[in-house]
């Protein structure tokens, strides 16, 4: 896996994006904070522009540099080990890219625990986008077989389907309002 993550990083580096197993479907993706290879992504999904995507951290240390604030209840979410992952929408976002935010400014975050997606993020040291290897308007493949052709002839690198340990679930998505009030967006 150490020479896949480390040829994915380069193409990451390099304002590519990449078709990766996340830890809970097939993901398309490219680093977090760069402007360019984010609106990439999103003409490559056929996806509006004010629809915001997740991005994705490994750690708790990674989410604090690019959120105001997380809430107590926040933390217990984070660290259970849920069947299907948790994505946060976190009211205030901080030093990342304004094409990565929702228009309130609000990012959606989910700390990836294990598997191909959280060791590239920790070799990278940045977070990634993770939108579903789908175009726009399309269900979400639940494995590397239903991912579209249009899709997979898009992007720099395709992760080696063998590294996926992927759900095959979208993760459930809650969002905190400023009072730290929770709202389920997505069960």
């Amino acid at each position: 896996m150490k020479d896949e993550i480390n040829i994915t990083k380069e193409i990451l580096e390099q304002g590519g994006i990449i078709l990766y197993p996340t830890d809970t479907i097939w993901g398309v993706g490219c680093d977090a904070l760069n402007e360019k290879a984010v609106k990439k992504v999103y003409r490559l999904k056929k996806r509006k522009a004010d629809k915001a995507c997740i991005i994705l951290v490994d750690s708790l240390e990674m989410l604090a540099k690019y959120v105001s604030f997380i809430p107590e209840k926040a933390f217990s979410l984070i660290k259970e080990d849920f069947e299907r992952p948790f994505t946060i929408i976190y009211p205030k976002a901080k030093n990342l890219p304004e094409s990565v935010l929702a228009a309130d400014g609000s990012v959606a975050v989910r700390v990836v625990k294990s598997g191909f997606s959280a060791a590239l993020i920790k070799e990278l040291g940045k977070p990634i986008i993770s939108t579903s290897a789908n175009l726009s308007g399309e269900p979400y493949p639940k494995a590397f077989i239903d991912i579209h052709e249009d899709v997979k002839s898009k992007v720099d690198k395709i992760i080696d389907p063998k590294f996926d340990s992927s759900k095959g679930h979208a993760s459930k998505i809650v969002k905190f309002d400023e009072s730290s009030n929770l709202e389920v967006i997505r069960e």
